[in-house]
């Protein structure tokens, strides 16, 4: 289940610089955007398109995982048999199309996005919310955050963003212990898709759920950031920017701590505030 390191994360151009009216050329990177295709079969099936996403290359293997758990493609992590990138005999391969395969038979017709899916928008065309509140229980998790390790995991954050430092056109997903100690990190040009590659790594490293964990997210916080987060078991939320209301409504049902505009020594709580110790 190892990801090809053909497809790189960022591409080189050259670019026109203008910089007090005088203009001049230099080289420059992007982050590369490219469409994956995740396929996914259960035993006696044939493999079928769950979804089209923009993402950017690597972790692939993850981001198809995390997306089939966290989008309840699949019941239970443990469901997965393999991954694997589809192989056709009469096509070079484009590393493009990601297959997995279950060890129980899946309903297809019930997940798939017959859509390309925005990148930055995890709603799109889903037609209630009805269709996208997964069924979890609250978490129950005793895990307590110090303020002194909050503040300091944005940072952390930052410090471990290659992608970045590179381009600064990419999201990331961050899971810390309470303790402030660095679990995985990935990023990707959609902020969903590089949560879905955090839970990916959690799902094929048998370390879901992640009752014990901090989530740390580069952007805004999203309703379906906060569903992601509780299908994953994951108590705690923090951001450098806003959650929205929905967002909120969700995670104080569904047991979840949100901590928004987490900058220098200043976080709002916005849900289960007794998961963090303010005065430590």
């Amino acid at each position: 289940m190892h990801d090809s390191p053909v497809r790189r994360s960022t591409v080189g151009v050259r670019v026109q610089v203008v910089d007090a009216g005088v203009g001049h050329e230099r080289p420059d990177r992007l982050v590369t955007e490219e469409p994956m295709e995740i396929r996914a079969h259960g035993p006696g099936q044939a493999p079928g398109p769950v979804s089209v996403t923009m993402r950017t290359p690597g972790n692939d293997f993850e981001l198809a995982v995390g997306f089939c758990v966290s989008e309840r493609v699949v019941a239970h992590p443990h469901d997965i048999a393999s991954v694997a990138y589809c192989v056709s005999n009469d096509a070079p391969q484009e590393y493009n199309i990601v297959t997995v395969t279950t060890r129980t038979p899946i309903d297809l017709e019930a997940h798939r996005r017959a859509f390309v899916s925005n990148a930055s928008c995890g709603l799109c065309g889903k037609t209630t919310l009805d269709q996208v509140e997964a069924a979890c229980e609250p978490i129950t998790s005793e895990v307590h955050v110090a303020h002194s390790v909050l503040v300091a995991l944005p940072d952390r954050v930052r410090a471990e963003q290659a992608v970045f430092d590179a381009t600064g056109g990419v999201h990331a997903a961050a899971l810390f212990t309470a303790a402030g100690d660095l679990e995985c990190l990935r990023e990707d040009i959609g902020r969903h898709n590089a949560l879905d590659k955090a839970i990916g790594w959690a799902a094929l490293a048998r370390r879901l759920p992640l009752h014990d964990s901090v989530l740390i997210v580069s952007g805004r916080v999203s309703f379906e950031i906060v569903q992601k987060a509780a299908i994953a078991g994951i108590p705690v939320i923090g951001a450098v920017s806003a959650p929205s209301s929905l967002a909120v409504q969700t995670a104080a049902r569904l047991g979840i701590t949100v901590v928004g505009f987490l900058r220098g020594d200043h976080f709002n709580i916005y849900s289960h505030p007794e998961r963090v110790d303010v005065a430590r």
